[in-house]
């Protein structure tokens, strides 16, 4: 009955590799989008759904350069339109990630029987080779007047893991929800 009991916690035991700061990053977003999603807020998926239909159009742009029925002499000015499609898309493609997404690592609907008309813009930064992990919510609309102001929270990445690479949940759910309660008691903005 024991080892039942060892062997499922060992399989809820998030563990990363310690000198890769990606390993590390990956577990700590993934456990902030938990924790966020756990306390009422649901993940709006609209730009990831923007971006996926963007990416599956610039691969049918592609394909149709790529397989188009004439061979190359006679199919330049094709080729020409499909190229410059392409470009054109993927520069879109880029300036919806450098202008909306930026760090983000959620963005989230407000939580339902709440006053607030915003959800939240959850982000994160782990710089290479720095142990200081910085964990950011914002108002998913910033100009709105219920928006609430910016919270942020920077700390070391040894406090949350062991030695052995071991997520130590409890210390990290605290601190990521009190961060949440802190950006909750912020007032809204007042607008001039």
């Amino acid at each position: 009955m024991e080892e039942k009991k060892a062997e499922t916690t060992n399989k809820n035991v998030k563990k990363a590799n310690l000198l890769d700061h990606h390993s590390i990053k990956h577990i700590l977003d993934e456990s902030v989008s938990d924790i966020v999603t756990s306390r009422g807020y649901k993940e709006d998926v609209r730009l990831s759904n923007l971006k996926l239909i963007l990416g599956t159009v610039i691969i049918v742009v592609a394909l149709f350069a790529q397989f188009y029925n004439k061979k190359f002499p006679e199919n330049r000015d094709f080729l020409i339109g499909c190229i410059a499609l392409y470009v054109v898309l993927n520069a879109v493609l880029q300036l919806i990630l450098y202008t909306k997404e930026k760090n983000a690592i959620l963005f989230t609907y407000p939580p339902e029987g709440s006053f607030t008309s915003t959800g939240l813009v959850v982000s994160s930064k782990l710089p290479r080779f720095s142990d200081q992990y910085t964990l950011t919510i914002d108002s998913a609309d910033p100009k709105s007047i219920s928006a609430g102001k910016s919270v942020q929270l920077t700390k070391s990445v040894t406090q949350w893991f062991t030695k052995e690479g071991v997520l130590v949940e409890g210390l990290f759910w605290k601190d990521v929800e009190a961060l949440i309660k802190n950006y909750a008691e912020e007032e809204p903005k007042k607008k001039k």
